[in-house]
């Protein structure tokens, strides 16, 4: 399977494929290139890792003497895992665009500094600020086992790293 790295350190890596057009395909391929990237970074057989998948948890990679958090996210054309050998981890990814209510979207999902924020920047600017600090929300979200929810006045404390992705996409990982 041919995958693409996007970041790596001694303890996370972030990989990449271009999914086909069917969601479940893209899901089954994203998990076995996971497989695959794991294997090769810790030089190990692809068949002794097992993914745990429970709903309301966020999945892990099982390895002969480890377990590794993982993160997957879905946009059209791109499909992201982002793997931490020493903790959870959190990725997202997303098509900037232009979204017509992004205000409202902003406030309740971002917080009112952030959609403050985001009123200061004109409206060429804006898709690109908002895919940012969107992408940044859930990765985070993602690294601390929460689901999506509206603002609630705090972000959960991780560290946080936009990924170099080619136009129109932006992600963030969350460690």
């Amino acid at each position: 399977m041919d995958s693409t790295v996007f970041w790596s350190t001694d303890d996370v890596l972030v990989i990449g494929i271009v999914p086909p057009p069917s969601r479940m395909e893209a899901r089954a391929q994203l998990r076995q290139a996971v497989r695959e990237a794991l294997a090769q970074w810790l030089k190990l057989d692809s068949e002794a890792i097992s993914m745990e998948s429970t709903p309301g948890a966020p999945p892990r990679l099982l390895f002969p003497g480890g377990v590794a958090g993982l993160s997957f996210s879905h946009d059209e054309g791109i499909s992201l895992a982002a793997i931490g050998l020493h903790g959870p981890v959190g990725i997202d990814v997303m098509r900037v665009q232009d979204i017509p209510d992004w205000f409202n979207l902003a406030r309740d999902y971002l917080g009112p500094h952030v959609a403050e924020a985001l009123s200061a920047c004109t409206d060429a600017q804006r898709p690109l600020a908002l895919a940012q600090a969107w992408t940044a929300r859930e990765a985070a979200l993602k690294c601390a086992g929460l689901q999506l929810a509206e603002w609630e006045g705090a972000a959960p404390a991780c560290l946080s790293h936009a990924l170099p992705l080619p136009a129109p996409y932006v992600a963030t990982l969350a460690y």
